[in-house]
């Protein structure tokens, strides 16, 4: 097992931590946050969260944060899955645009979106993807025009991640219409309820809506909601990314707490495995191990003055397909009962719809493809 050594103080930190959500877990599960009722359910979660100054440990004190450094965080992020909490509705904008808006915003844009993202008072959507611009961003055609103070937005995002009943989505528009791939486009923040906008939710192989097309026809934006200057869209978009793939998106508890659920299911059945289901076993163990012991030296490095580059590909390679591998690996060892309806209280619905969700993991954030072209090219320096 991998062995960090943790300074007294941290030792303090994650016992305040484990006794909180010892209290304040709700005593039920909390519907899935894909429909209406879950999703307000888990943003009522967020506000409490955010009661115990718990909703973005990492953040300045001044915008409902506790001003705590990485390894801090990823000390609260240990005991959260430890203690099986609630998932994180409001992930887009606490984990991806948060860190994002700290680092581009003006002091008017932090005062007025971070304080709302981290009581949950405004839920998140990412706006990345169009049809034709998935992972290939800058191939993005929504264009935002600059009139009178306001951006004029017309076109079409897609595969939005909680964009059906949330409040807000930020994403990429091109402001600059004679402008080529990532040259002219800009980071513009988007209120949902704006007259214009139509969310169409997209169903989930299990039927529930975790994504949505958004449709802009005519919306008008003011120009305050524009992050960082004019057509810097990309430069800002790229540090955006590298939060989601390589940092904040996917912490490794996750993945260690899968593994560890996965240990106990196969002991729970050992009689019924073969041999060589206890190597599969190992190996998720030991990758989960390493993936949190990688980001460890990653949240190190940053501290001490480093930054998320290229290496982040590496990382949400690795998270992604170490999360299928578990999922599948569970389905193995469950056999014909991981068939059971998928409203069935059985451990087996939980493993069969975290394994359909593992499919999306090589997906978003990038395609997996998308990030092995981007290490041959600028981690290995191979030709194009």
């Amino acid at each position: 097992m991998m062995k960090i050594n943790f300074t007294p103080e941290q030792d303090l930190f994650r016992q305040e931590i484990r006794s909180w959500l010892e209290q304040n877990i709700p005593s039920t599960t909390l519907l899935s946050l894909d429909t209406k009722e879950g999703f307000e359910q888990h943003r009522e979660w967020e506000k409490t969260l955010n009661a115990g100054n718990w909703s973005m440990v990492t953040w300045p004190k001044e915008y409902g944060g506790r001003g705590l450094d990485l390894i801090e965080w990823l000390i609260f992020e240990e005991e959260y899955y430890r203690a099986e909490a609630p998932l994180r509705v409001n992930q887009n904008g606490v984990f991806l645009l948060g860190p994002t808006l700290m680092e581009f915003g003006t002091h008017e844009q932090k005062s007025k979106f971070l304080n709302a993202m981290a009581t949950g008072d405004h839920i998140w959507a990412q706006g990345w993807s169009e049809p034709g611009a998935g992972s290939d961003m800058a191939a993005i055609r929504t264009t935002a025009v600059l009139e009178d103070g306001y951006y004029r937005i017309n076109g079409q995002k897609t595969w939005s991640s909680r964009a059906t009943y949330a409040d807000w989505t930020f994403g990429l528009f091109r402001t600059d219409l004679n402008s080529e791939r990532h040259r002219g486009l800009s980071f513009i923040l988007v209120p949902l309820d704006l007259p214009g906008i139509t969310v169409r939710p997209i169903a989930q192989l299990d039927g529930e809506p975790g994504f949505a097309e958004i449709y802009f026809d005519d919306v008008k934006v003011p120009v305050e909601n524009l992050l960082g200057g004019d057509g810097e869209g990309w430069k800002i978009a790229m540090a955006t990314a590298g939060f989601e793939r390589g940092l904040m998106l996917r912490s490794p508890a996750r993945f260690q707490q899968t593994a560890a659920k996965l240990l106990q299911l196969y002991l729970d059945n050992e009689s019924d495995c073969s041999p060589a289901m206890q190597a599969s076993i190992v190996e998720a163990w030991a990758q989960s191990e390493s993936y949190a012991l990688s980001i460890y030296h990653t949240a190190s490095k940053m501290l001490a003055g480093g930054s998320i580059g290229s290496e982040s590909s590496l990382g949400k390679i690795f998270w992604s397909e170490l999360d299928h591998m578990m999922h599948q690996t569970a389905l193995k060892i469950l056999g014909a009962s991981a068939e059971l309806s998928l409203d069935s209280e059985h451990d087996a619905a939980k493993w069969i719809k975290g394994f359909m969700f593992s499919y999306a993991g090589p997906i978003y954030a990038g395609t997996n493809e998308i990030q092995k072209n981007i290490i041959a090219e600028r981690l290995l320096g191979l030709p194009k």
